[in-house]
């Protein structure tokens, strides 16, 4: 009888650690971990545009979801994977990615603008020739700056998220990064990091929720109907003027 209760004790056990291994949601969508005003930790959760967009949907469409906060390379490397649904990262539309995802309709407009420390001289994209320049692995900014490197002759740092990126400009170990305008906008005006930017915005263009191309036809076809009722409603003017928008 012992062992016949042992047997059963090790029995539902092993159920409840498969239970804990999966997951009950619908789709599993993943995050970058560190873009502020997007996706960020406050009070031990993760919050943001991203985040609340991405809920306000889910229940306006009638669907659950798991959300990871694992980064924006980790995010686009789930999604070509198939270990995620789709992505919502702050994530630029554009006509290369879309060789290898699927968009939603743009859920925000933004573009690039140059940044260096709060005490730097430099000035305008001249002024990097032989410097060292910040960048974020897999944007938009980051292909930016690799397109200008032969032009003006400087040096590119990889980093993994943006705090990494703009430490190394406010240290001094980079003398420029470039970033999204309402991201490093975000982190002057309410984190107070020492940075400042320069010159004009450029790259204006849209975000987009991403799913692997050829997949999750369904899930974007949610999204875009989920967002269009939202803005109708007007719950989407209430979450961009959380954030300041």
């Amino acid at each position: 009888m012992k062992r016949l209760l042992a047997v059963l004790l090790a029995a539902l056990m092993l159920c409840s650690l498969a239970a804990c291994g999966g997951s009950d949601a619908d789709y599993i969508i993943y995050s970058d971990n560190a873009f502020a005003p997007f996706e960020f930790i406050k009070d031990g959760a993760y919050t943001g545009v991203d985040m609340d967009l991405m809920a306000a949907i889910a229940e306006d469409q009638g669907f659950t979801y798991e959300m990871k906060n694992e980064g924006f390379d980790a995010a686009m490397g789930a999604v070509q994977a198939g270990q995620a649904d789709g992505m919502i990262a702050g994530m630029t539309i554009t006509d290369e990615r879309k060789q290898t995802y699927d968009f939603s309709e743009g859920y925000f407009e933004d573009g690039q603008i140059m940044v260096v420390a709060a005490n730097s001289t430099i000035a305008k994209e001249a002024d990097l020739a032989g410097k060292k320049v910040a960048a974020k692995k897999g944007t938009e900014s980051t292909k930016y700056a690799e397109s200008l490197k032969a032009t003006y002759g400087f040096e590119i740092m990889y980093y993994d998220d943006s705090p990494a990126m703009y430490q190394a400009v406010i240290t001094g170990a980079a003398d420029a990064c470039f970033e999204d305008f309402s991201v490093i906008g975000w982190a002057i005006k309410n984190d107070g990091v020492a940075l400042k930017t320069v010159g004009e915005v450029l790259n204006k263009s849209y975000y987009g929720f991403a799913v692997k191309k050829g997949t999750n036809a369904e899930l974007i076809e949610k999204f875009n109907a989920g967002l269009k009722n939202i803005k109708a409603n007007g719950k989407y003017d209430e979450i961009l003027a959380k954030y300041g928008y």
